[in-house]
């Protein structure tokens, strides 16, 4: 059956396993193609192919729920539940997310695309199954990747689900990777597949060869019956019982001792199976009906071993990610291998300077070095780099350690990652005071990943904690100034430095600025004009000031740099002027707009300036291309252009 002729799961049913290899061939095909032509997650949906077939093919969804942590990883699941034409549109603005979406289909329950948090979401639905609600749903399978199993969130997960004897399926989808390599020592397994590999040690085959051994017997229910007879049998001896019945069990511990990860599971009250070839049907197949017939006794692992990025040669010999995620490409040779650029790559070759002079300076990213712009520093100092894995809320206070002890600590993140740390950052930074400075990338609107990936609340949040100094480079040049200065700065507290996605501005030394000053780009001597641009929205106000000129009007810009605190010497320049237009691509309700505002209002003469307060909505903002998102909402430089005309037009 060609893939074509797939359009929900039920089709999937009546195909031989080597009718399903061939569809797998060509399902690969079709991902790889359709990846090149719009960016994508690529490595994570090759490692899933044949999981996910099978997945729809024991389970009945949406009567079962299957759900995907992170939501990268479901491409096959689209195009198995009917959505093959919408790839054309991935990712695209109005087209098909890149992650699960509940309005695109019934299939799909959770719009996760943050990770760690399935176990949670599958322990609630589980719960309220067995209260009836719905009547109908059967099993609660919830994937999760290795990488996602680092987080904190899924440990409470599985130490509740194991404790309430809920009625989850879990399925590990291990390839030993998150973004980098997994760091765990749970479920890492470098070469899982191969047992003739000159890197497999003779007891490392023996142990996976016994742990198969001893799946294939867990999985056989006749073998799950006679277990709890013998037990009965042994506990109902008289004198004896309860030692022999003990000493059962600690033959069984011992070998789940020497069978990691089947301890630590089993520990909390979570049974375990495994390993599994992920990448064969009839293993695969016989694994995951086995744990749903097994599933009333409570939640149960499946422990899955895949290969990310299988089957295409450039994601497999990527050595730093599997083509985790990919731009467009040329599908015949792949894409160009992965580097920093922009404001990105001036933070990185920033850190590795600052490092070079300053013993104190260490790095920490969860679980993104290369997209975060660490991997050179980790080549250069790799005993002052750490990656904890996705655990952002350990990072910080990580971080925080650290420079309690005298460590000058650089905490890299995607802006949105931060918000997984705010306790941390407020209880275990900032009240503290301490020297940790934090450098967080994409923010504000990132574009194809949609809404759980825009950075758009940093600056409203963090501008509200006691002490903490919030930057915001418009340059290149200055993300690189900003970070030297941060390590002064950061002697009375904690420091952030927020930048987009994309290109960076480029500028001279001379048009750099310093500490925590703003920078006056251009002057209105007439004072009627006055826009204040914070980071990236300074490129556009410079465009818009342009326009504006030529028409003859003349506006003050200033590039705020310092969020928090304002220059003071910005701050009365547009209190002398007649109209003041702030410019910021975060949320608009509580940013930094209306701080700048109030500071304006408290020291402005007599006759208080009209003020405009642009930025983003308080909204969930959908996945199209940066510039597009701004446009419409009139933060590009034609939408900055038309406010400030309305502006002057006020009487």
């Amino acid at each position: 059956m060609a893939l074509a002729d797939i359009r929900q799961p039920s089709d999937l049913r009546a195909l031989s396993h080597s009718q399903l290899d061939e569809l797998a061939g060509e399902i690969r095909d079709f991902i790889v193609a359709a990846v090149s032509e719009t960016g994508g997650h690529l490595g994570s949906n090759l490692g899933a192919v044949e999981l996910t077939l099978a997945l729809h093919r024991v389970f009945e969804s949406p009567r079962d729920a299957i759900l995907w942590d992170t939501g990268h990883q479901a491409y096959i699941h689209k195009l198995v539940t009917g959505r093959r034409g919408g790839f054309a549109q991935l990712r695209q603005a109005g087209g098909l997310s890149g992650y699960p979406s509940r309005e695109e289909s019934v299939h799909d329950f959770i719009e996760n695309s943050h990770a760690s948090t399935v176990l949670s979401y599958a322990h609630g639905m589980a719960v309220a199954r067995d209260k009836g609600q719905p009547a109908d749903r059967r099993h609660v399978v919830a994937v999760i990747g290795d990488g996602s199993l680092t987080g904190g969130m899924a440990y409470e997960a599985l130490n509740n689900l194991g404790h309430s004897k809920s009625r989850v399926i879990i399925v590990l989808n291990d390839n030993g990777r998150s973004y980098a390599p997994t760091v765990s020592n749970l479920v890492h397994h470098p070469h899982p597949l191969d047992e003739t590999s000159e890197m497999s040690r003779p007891h490392d085959r023996l142990t996976r060869r016994l742990s198969r051994a001893l799946t294939n017997v867990r999985l056989n229910p006749v073998y799950v019956r006679r277990q709890r007879r013998l037990e009965r049998w042994l506990h109902d001896l008289p004198v004896v019982g309860p030692q022999a019945e003990r000493g059962l069990e600690a033959v069984k511990a011992g070998i789940r001792e020497y069978l990691q990860p089947t301890a630590f599971f089993e520990a909390l009250g979570v049974r375990y199976v495994g390993p599994v070839d992920g990448h064969n049907f009839a293993e695969l197949e016989h694994a995951l009906s086995a744990a749903a017939m097994r599933a009333e006794e409570g939640p149960i692992v499946v422990h899955v071993i895949t290969q990310k990025g299988r089957g295409y040669s450039p994601a497999e010999d990527d050595d730093e990610k599997h083509l985790h995620d990919a731009p467009i490409f040329d599908p015949v040779n792949g894409p160009p291998k992965a580097v920093p650029t922009g404001y990105t790559q001036a933070f990185a070759d920033a850190l590795v300077k600052e490092a070079q002079s300053d013993q104190r300076i260490v790095a920490i990213t969860a679980a993104m070095p290369g997209p975060t712009g660490l991997i050179a520093f980790e080549s250069h100092f790799p005993d002052r780099f750490f990656d904890v894995g996705i655990a952002e809320q350990h990072a910080v206070t990580f971080a925080a350690g650290l420079a309690m002890n005298g460590m000058r600590p650089v905490v890299a993140l995607y802006s949105t990652f931060l918000n997984r740390a705010w306790d941390q950052l407020v209880y275990d930074v900032a009240l503290h005071r301490l020297p940790v400075i934090f450098c967080l990338d994409r923010a504000g609107i990132t574009g194809d990943d949609g809404p759980s990936h825009h950075g758009v609340y940093d600056m409203a949040l963090l501008s509200k904690v006691p002490g903490m100094r919030v930057l915001a480079p418009s340059s290149a040049q200055d993300l690189q100034q900003m970070l030297h200065d941060a390590m002064s700065l950061a002697d009375t507290g904690p420091v952030v430095i927020r930048y987009p996605k994309g290109n960076a501005r480029q500028v001279a030394e001379c048009d750099v600025g310093a500490g925590l000053n703003a920078r006056r780009m251009a002057t209105d001597p007439a004072k009627a004009l006055c826009i204040l641009a914070v980071g990236k929205m300074v490129g556009a106000a410079e465009k818009a000031v342009a326009a504006l000129a030529q028409g003859g009007i003349a506006a003050t810009l200033w590039d705020v740099r310092s969020c928090v605190p304002a220059d003071d010497a910005m701050i009365r320049d547009a209190a002398d002027h007649r109209r003041v237009i702030t410019l910021e691509d975060g949320i608009r309700d509580g940013g930094i707009g209306f701080l700048l505002a109030d500071a304006i209002t408290s020291v402005a003469p007599a006759a208080v300036p009209i003020i405009k307060v642009l930025g983003l909505p308080t909204r969930f903002i959908p996945h199209a291309k940066p510039d597009v998102i701004l446009a419409k909402l009139g933060l590009d430089a034609a939408g900055i252009e038309r406010a400030a005309r309305e502006m002057l037009a006020l009487p």
